[in-house]
Parts: structure tokens; sequence; C-alpha cells
């Protein structure tokens, strides 16, 4: 319930305040990179969720320059990399919803989204009841992502 409670709407653009905060369980940014970050998603489909998010604010690929767009890929590896050892998935869901009328929660800031993925992990709660279970509370996928991506990228 806490969880519930303490989720309430941000003023402005949370891809943009988020870092302005130290990391920790509270931001949920697990790295951080010279022109983007990556970050656990505070809504996610499964545990281990993230996403890659760049420090500008644009609301689409093709508005960031090459670097930037490059970073982004070498950080969705890294995640990929990072998950394989956390979770041990089947496999991912690896993309970016652009725009409203693509499936953005937050349309005017581009991000990518890094999906572990499980056979049978979709069941009757999510299909028929329109509700996610989680196995592992975010703070516990938090210090379990951390430190693993601070390991393998010693």
């Amino acid at each position: 319930m806490a969880y519930i409670q303490k989720n309430v709407k941000e003023d402005g653009c949370v891809f943009c305040e988020r870092p302005k905060a130290l990391d920790g369980p509270e931001n949920l940014i697990v790295h951080r990179g010279k022109r983007a970050f990556v970050i656990l998603n505070r809504y996610p489909y499964t545990s281990g969720h993230l996403m890659v998010v760049p420090f500008e604010h644009q609301p689409s690929l093709e508005l960031l320059d090459a670097p930037t767009r490059a970073e982004l890929m070498e950080l969705m590896t890294q995640a990929v990399e990072v998950l394989r050892v956390v979770y041990q998935p089947s496999g991912f869901n690896l993309g970016a919803n652009i725009g409203e009328a693509g499936g953005a929660g937050i349309a005017a800031h581009v991000h990518l989204h890094i999906v572990p993925r499980w056979f049978g992990d979709t069941n009757f709660m999510s299909a028929v009841g329109e509700t996610r279970v989680l196995p592992e509370d975010l703070s516990e996928s938090y210090r379990r992502i951390l430190n693993a991506w601070l390991q393998t990228k010693s």
C-alpha cells in the first residue's frame, strides 16, 4: 500500500527531474552516462523493467544527435547484459513508444524500454484483471541491478 500511496503525479518532466536527485532507491537511476541514464520503471511490466533515457528533453529519437542515439543503444545493450545476469530471462522486449498515439506514457521525453520476459509471465491477472503482479519490490530490484551493473561494468 505504501508503494501506491507515495506514487503521486510529479510536476514537470519526470525524466528531467529524476537526474537532479542523488542516485538511490528513491530516484531509481542505476547508471549515468555522458548523454543518457538508465532507470528502473516505477510502474514495471515485469521485475527488472529498465528504461534508457537521454538527458536532453526531446519527444522523438530523430531529434537527438547521433552521439546521443549511439549512447542510448550502447546503454540498452549493457542493460540487457546486466538483466541476463540478475534475472536469467528467457527473452526481452526492447523498444520505444513514440508519441501519445504510439503508446508513450511520457510522450514529451523519448525513452527506450528494456523488459525482461519469461515463458508464462503473462497470466490471467494482467489479461483479465488488469493487474500486474511483481515477485520483487522495486527497492530490491534496484539493489540487485545496481550491484550487477557495478560488477559487470568495472
